[in-house]
């Protein structure tokens, strides 16, 4: 057995032939593809279809490029949108520790000051038009790297992040029910109940000629 994958190689796995079993027995086994990375043809070809929805990392889409997939201009509707996963640094940790040129990419597309930057990322992807989207809380607190979840690679220090106690308060539910509201992310209950009240207060509204 090796100690690390650097003389390995891939070898090819009956792809459609176990996803075909996996729907047929457990037709509602949820499954995201994590298509980052360096992906074939034949792995896209794979995730679309079976329709499993991939993954966007807003951190990647910040090289400078505007055909980059990652920024959300670019995203398909079925995929999973994320300003950062537990791989990545937090969203204010990322612009702290980017190059100049991401920063000034990063703070001309979220169209925000460095203040801002976690909460613009957030905004950017629940805006997207990805049918999920995904934020870690440390992003909502806007912390730093001091609370970053996981460094791959590295062998301790890792997954001890805990929210605090405080932080679950009604003003942070208010603001991440606001955001759902806003971009129209709220379950479908939630939705109806805001249009009745929507149309319960402008029912009596003249409109101008």
């Amino acid at each position: 057995m090796a100690e690390t994958a650097i003389h390995g190689e891939w070898i090819a796995s009956p792809g459609v032939e176990l996803f075909s079993a996996l729907k047929a027995r457990l037709p509602r086994l949820p499954i995201i593809a994590e298509d980052l990375g360096v992906i074939t043809p034949d792995v896209e070809a794979l995730r679309d279809g079976f329709g499993f929805p991939g993954m966007k990392i807003l951190q990647f889409g910040f090289s400078g490029d505007p055909e980059d997939s990652f920024l959300p201009h670019h995203y398909p509707v079925n995929c999973f949108a994320y300003t950062g996963s537990h791989d990545n640094d937090t969203a204010r940790g990322w612009f702290d520790h980017a190059s100049p040129r991401e920063q000034r990419f990063c703070l001309d597309y979220l169209g925000t000051d460095e203040v801002d930057v976690p909460r613009g990322m957030i905004r950017e992807v629940w805006r997207s038009v990805a049918n999920y989207a995904v934020a870690p809380m440390q992003d909502f607190l806007g912390l730093g790297t001091e609370a970053r979840m996981n460094l791959p690679g590295s062998a301790s220090g890792n997954w001890t992040w805990r929210i605090p106690q405080k932080a679950l308060n009604d003003g942070l539910k208010d603001e991440i029910y606001a955001l759902n509201f806003l971009y129209s992310r709220l379950p479908e209950d939630e939705k109806r109940k805001n249009q009745q009240r929507f149309q319960s207060e402008t029912s009596g509204t003249v409109k101008p000629h």
